[in-house]
């Protein structure tokens, strides 16, 4: 099952498997989500927005819009 960044609740982890292509693709790409990289969503804000992610050991704050571009599949532990 695939979803997208965005609607990860927190506590809950994901595998990127792909950044949809646009105007933010190469940002996000900078930030260091690319495909393979494992996500995991710890905090929303009071209003959904903005978001905090731990990738790979280091936490990354992102809007919303930006967040549902990085499409994502369930992580296995």
């Amino acid at each position: 099952m695939r979803t997208d960044l965005s609607l990860l609740k927190p506590g809950e982890s994901g595998v990127v498997k792909k950044i949809i292509s646009g105007n933010l693709s190469a940002r996000l790409v900078e930030m260091g989500l690319y495909k393979g990289k494992k996500v995991r969503m710890l905090y929303k804000a009071p209003f959904g927005d903005p978001v905090a992610v731990d990738v790979e050991g280091y936490v990354l704050s992102l809007r919303l819009d930006e967040a549902r571009n990085v499409c994502l599949e369930p992580a296995t532990c």
